[in-house]
């Protein structure tokens, strides 16, 4: 082999082992991708060995199994060779970690040595500073056995020395006292002597406890003095310092006094002392709490300056007009009111252990006035209900009557429709005045409601029960015996008596309508305003009572007014058909159209009038009940006057005409009872036109089978030709079939 030869080869093993490297490096870069799939890499690598167009070509010639053979052979030696490296990889990192794990162990239980020896020699310095600090602790016990003899020897000898200042008149005074810097020294070597003084005996000691007294009171007034000066600069801690000294002075409280009153100096300027007492105690509650060891004490002090003096003059003030009682009342409720809710915005701040120190502040203020309270609501409110009814009445240029119900009132009612009936005069109805309205019943309940909410803020809770049964009272007084009671009774005098032959005027359901809405105005005030203050006391069951013995006298007497009411719509009817229904109506001798008689047309749009009223004023089960008994005796009136007259066949026709008019009429009523009444009078109509061999099919059909066969048979015999059609044989069969 040449040299160049030699150089060929050696070239070509650097590039195989280059090449097998870069496979190595390839094939492993692929194999770290995640997810790794053998399938895909088989694929590829297939793919890389034969070409694409081999692959892609369908000559069979062109594939070459050798050739793949021997890649896979090849690539399967650089994947082995790639493993055993990787492997040898793998050892070494894994060697690398036991060997940093050993060293950690070593360094841990190294750690775990010193530790020890540090809590070792914790334990022996906590025992020294033990045993150091006992001994401390007892030589200072000796040392204060020793010396505070000593001090209070000492502290003796100079209060002598200062005394013997104040044995002679005049002094000499030690010059403590005369110094102005040394006050405060002054204030403590003049509070002890004073209490020295006083353990003496007077009549040897008289001088000197003159001088000390006067000296005590000396060094007072400067403390004080002082202290004011410190609170106008703001300097807290001189305040402090001086309020600690004259806690000890008698005139502690005085000091006290002096930060109330600089503290409050202008602090009032919005012209609403309300406003201003929260802000003012929120201001100086902090300052308190520095500059005093009771600040509690000084809060309640501060506060009770306030509402016995500020707020106590403005309520004065405001309350000291009374000439108007309605004015005064609301005065007096809008200032209890805001006074009770100051108290409870300044519960918060601590004013000692009286926790009703402020409630008790509002009732010593509010005392007086509360007394004679509830017998001046209770004036007021008849005075303002009074004078409304009175406005009301002179509005309605109506002269209020006394009137007297019972049996009295009942035969003066009697005589004058007697009168009336015989001299044709018209019955007073007062022009259609229902002498109610909603707008007056609305104002007395709101006068009422104004008065329990003041009696529940302004009675005591013992009382609160009883004073609002007294302003309900007031209420049923005026509100229903004076006013609706009253037009009650005009209601049901102005009630046209039955049988009448003038149509009459009908405004009692406007009463009724009124009473309804006013009673339902009364009903919520009663469970809104009256329960909730009579509850679970013994007027609760009282005013219950009391409300449904008014409600049943009113029931009782608009049923009487309905009632009457009732009887002159169908008087009214019976005595216009009695006047103005003709026998010729029911029994024409032409052949004329036949057509609803003219009294019929009259009664029906009187009757349509009288419906709308009662669907205006009632609604409802009363509305339906009051329909219904008004059909009843509409169709009462209308059977038994059918009684009165024979009919040929064309009146029958008439006759049916006008019972289809009354249909039309009812209809109106909406009540299925009373259509179906008038449905049977028309079946019955119809026994007055049907032929004589139909007769028994009619009256066995379904309107007339459930009848009397007796109402049959006196409706058949109205029939003019009753005799001539021998039309007694068919009764006789009716009879025969029952």
């Amino acid at each position: 082999m040449t040299a160049d030869d030699d150089s060929l080869l050696v070239v070509h093993n650097n590039l195989t082992r280059n090449r097998t490297l870069n496979s190595n490096m390839d094939f492993l870069a692929e194999m770290e991708q995640e997810p790794f799939n053998p399938n895909e890499f088989v694929e590829r690598l297939a793919w890389m060995t034969m070409g694409v167009s081999n692959l892609s070509s369908n000559n069979d010639d062109s594939f070459s199994a050798t050739g793949l053979l021997n890649n896979f052979e090849e690539t399967i030696k650089h994947l082995q060779v790639l493993q055993v490296r990787v492997q040898g990889k793998c050892e070494k990192l894994e060697n690398s970690c036991r060997d940093e794990e050993n060293r950690h162990w070593q360094k841990m239980a190294k750690l775990e040595e010193k530790n020890k020896a540090a809590v070792e020699a914790f334990h022996e310095l906590d025992s020294r500073i033990n045993s150091v600090a006992t001994k401390v602790v007892y030589l200072g016990d000796q040392l204060e056995n020793v010396n505070t003899p000593r001090s209070r020897a000492v502290e003796a000898q100079k209060l002598l020395t200062h005394f013997n200042g104040f044995i002679k008149p005049g002094g000499p005074f030690s010059p403590v006292f005369t110094e102005k810097e040394q006050l405060f020294e002054a204030a403590d070597i003049i509070q002890k002597l004073q209490l020295v003084a006083q353990e003496l005996p007077s009549a040897k000691f008289s001088s000197a406890q003159k001088q000390i007294a006067q000296k005590y009171d000396e060094i007072e007034r400067s403390l004080i003095e002082e202290f004011a000066k410190a609170q106008v600069k703001g300097d807290r801690a001189q305040m402090k310092h001086i309020a600690s000294i004259l806690s000890h002075f008698k005139g502690y409280s005085q000091c006290i006094d002096a930060f109330i009153e600089q503290s409050q100096a202008g602090a009032f300027s919005s012209g609403d002392v309300f406003l201003d007492v929260v802000p003012l105690c929120e201001r100086n509650a902090r300052e308190m709490k520095e500059v005093f060891h009771n600040p509690e004490q000084v809060m309640g002090k501060f506060i009770l300056n306030i509402f016995y003096g500020k707020l106590q003059g403005t309520i004065s003030s405001s309350l000291s007009d009374r000439s108007r009682p309605d004015a005064y009342l609301k005065r007096l409720h809008e200032l209890y009111s805001r006074t009770t809710k100051l108290s409870i915005d300044l519960a918060r701040y601590d004013t000692g252990n009286d926790h009703t120190f402020l409630s008790k502040l509002v009732k010593n203020i509010f005392q007086r006035y509360l007394e004679s309270y509830i017998s001046l609501e209770i004036r007021n409110l008849k005075e303002r209900s009074a004078s409304t009814l009175k406005k009301f009445y002179e509005y309605k240029n109506h002269q209020k009557k006394p009137i007297n119900a019972g049996g009295i009132q009942e035969l003066r009612r009697d005589l004058q429709a007697v009168i009336v009936a015989k001299t044709g005069a018209v019955w007073e109805t007062h022009g259609g005045e229902t002498f109610l309205s909603e707008q007056i019943a609305v104002g007395l309940l709101d006068e009422t409601k104004q008065a329990l909410i003041r009696c529940h803020s302004l009675s005591r809770s013992s009382e609160c029960a009883a004073n609002a049964v007294q302003i309900l009272d007031v209420l049923f007084q005026f509100l229903i015996d004076e006013f609706v009671d009253y037009a009650l009774e005009v209601g049901l005098q102005a009630i046209p008596p039955g049988e009448s032959k003038v149509q009459p005027e009908l405004h009692f359901f406007g009463v009724v309508r009124e009473v309804n809405a006013i009673i339902h105005l009364m009903d919520k005030l009663f469970h809104d305003s009256i329960i909730p203050l009579v509850v679970s006391t013994p007027k609760h069951g009282e005013c219950l009572q009391r409300k449904k013995t008014i409600s049943e006298q009113l029931e009782n007497k608009l049923e009487i007014g309905i009632d009457r009411s009732l009887s002159a719509i169908v008087g009214y009817v019976k005595v216009t058909l009695q006047s103005e229904q003709k026998k010729g109506d029911f029994k024409p001798e032409g052949d004329e159209a036949v057509i609803a008689s003219s009294a019929c047309i009259k009664v029906c749009r009187f009757v349509s009038v009288q419906t709308e009223r009662i669907r205006t004023s009632l609604d409802g089960k009363n509305q339906e009940a009051v329909l219904s008994e008004l059909g009843v005796r509409f169709h009462r009136v209308i059977y038994e006057h059918f009684y009165q007259f024979q009919y040929n066949s064309m009146g029958a026709l008439c006759a049916i005409c006008d019972v289809n008019e009354y249909k039309k009429c009812v209809l109106e009523f909406k009540v299925p009872m009373v259509t179906a009444l008038f449905d049977t009078l028309h079946a019955l109509c119809n026994l007055l036109l049907v032929l004589p061999e139909n007769l028994k099919q009619v009256c066995t059909g379904d309107q007339l089978a459930t009848l009397d066969r007796s109402i049959l048979s006196n409706f058949i015999q109205l029939r003019a030709d009753f005799k001539t059609a021998r039309l007694g044989n068919y009764l006789k069969t009716l009879s025969d079939d029952k």
